[in-house]
């Protein structure tokens, strides 16, 4: 079944040409807009078009923030003015009309931000300034310990009286794409303009800190983004019923709403496109569920996790019964596993010992501990012994592209695309004939 399943994925795959007319036809998607509502309509249309058992919409309210007219920096360097890349963060305040001119100050903490004090602090712009660190392995791993300063540095900072916030942006690559991400402001301190600054360009203000100790550098920025109220959105849900269990359901997706500044490819259009694949391939090969299967189209992950949390709250209002999700959320690269969490280490040995193998042939036998994705994880909270499952591709790659204006259909490999919508669908297959 499972070398079925990789044969339909790479001869008669969907989900690249899909992720094209996603990618090209609708574009960025981000919470509230226009495109997003495009891509909901869109996506039911497709789900329906494949003759799935059931295809609807849950509704979700939405966060509705705008980024307004590009942003613009600059190093002010004595009698210089030496532009930079900048971006504004998802849900940050825009400057004044005129924007912001402050003295900079560069830290590389929030420990060190604390440390400094108002007395340091105040009237400046602090300058986050911790790199990834490239001594891991998983990618993921770095972006979770350097993502502090992007959401929590803003109001960190502005307890401390700074006037604004530029972080590095979340990266290991040496690049003047600023990478863009959800800040999150809290309600004990001013909200406080906040922009994400290239890595090159980082770099480059750290030298100049450095070189002019006796004389301060000045930085310049403006943003206009806006928040505006919330809007209704939706999740798209495509299934196919269970012969034997109809309200036992098995769930893998991704996330439809994506950032603005480029087409949301590899975050999270790979990830959508999987999972309506995965659900197409068992349906042509004529497979029959044990329990229900659902692709879902998460809305609003980037900024809120608002489709995630409802998602799992309706599921439990209807009474269903989770055995497992899976969620795509880190890119269309290479497949290489999953990573299981909620399962005991005896449970996590017998997937090794009955499905390791199987997945083998395919270079996708990790099968091991870890996380698995923000728009499933509200589910633990009424199926505790559900389990939650991450899809792993490669991740060497993913945080050079992700949340950029590189984001886009050009840089989505076709044959990997394919070879993840066949490891899930194999693994949604595993999970429904034999359990977990």
């Amino acid at each position: 079944m499972m070398r079925k399943i990789y044969d339909e994925a790479l001869v008669n795959g969907q989900s690249y040409q899909n992720l094209h007319y996603l990618c090209k036809n609708i574009g960025g998607r981000l919470s509230g807009s226009a495109n997003a509502q495009n891509a909901v309509e869109w996506g039911k249309k497709l789900m329906e078009g494949y003759g799935f058992d059931h295809v609807f919409l849950q509704e979700v309210m939405v966060p509705h923030w705008e980024r307004g007219a590009k942003e613009q920096g600059f190093i002010l360097d004595g009698g210089k003015k030496i532009p930079v890349a900048i971006c504004a963060l998802g849900m940050a305040v825009a400057t004044p009309p005129q924007g912001i001119t402050a003295n900079v100050i560069e830290v590389h903490s929030l420990d060190e931000l604390a440390a400094l004090g108002e007395k340091a602090i105040k009237g400046k712009i602090v300058f986050f300034n911790r790199p990834f660190d490239a001594r891991y392995i998983q990618t993921l791993q770095a972006y979770g310990v350097a993502g502090d300063q992007r959401r929590a540095g803003p109001s960190a900072a502005a307890k401390y009286g700074a006037v604004g916030v530029i972080v590095r942006s979340l990266t290991e690559a040496n690049d003047d794409y600023p990478h863009t991400g959800a800040t999150q402001y809290t309600d004990d301190a001013p909200k406080i303009p906040a922009a994400a600054i290239s890595t090159k360009a980082a770099d480059r203000l750290s030298a100049m800190l450095k070189m002019h100790k006796s004389s301060p550098v000045k930085f310049y920025f403006k943003q206009n983004c806006r928040q505006l109220p919330d809007a209704l959105s939706y999740n798209v849900i495509g299934e196919m019923k269970g012969s034997e269990n109809p309200n036992q359901f098995i769930t893998f997706g991704g996330h439809l709403d994506s950032w603005d500044l480029a087409e949301g490819a590899h975050d999270d259009g790979t990830g959508v496109m999987q999972s309506v694949e995965a659900l197409r391939i068992l349906k042509t090969l004529g497979y029959r569920p044990k329990n229900s299967i659902r692709a879902v189209f998460f809305i609003n992950e980037e900024n809120g996790d608002r489709g995630g949390l409802k998602y799992a709250e309706l599921a439990a209002q209807n009474k269903e019964v989770h055995l497992a999700a899976i969620e795509s959320d880190l890119g269309g690269f290479t497949p290489r596993g999953f990573s299981f969490d909620g399962l005991s280490s005896a449970q996590l040995k017998k997937v090794n010992h009955d499905w390791k193998a199987l997945f083998e042939p395919y270079n996708t036998d990790r099968l091991e501990a870890g996380g698995s994705g923000s728009d499933i994880e509200p589910l633990r909270k009424y199926y505790a012994n559900a389990a939650l499952i991450g899809f792993m591709p490669d991740p060497q790659r993913y945080f050079d592209i992700h949340h950029t204006p590189n984001d886009v259909f050009e840089n989505v490999n076709k044959r990997e695309l394919e070879l993840g919508a066949a490891a899930i669908a194999s693994l949604v297959y595993l999970i429904d004939m034999h359990g977990i």
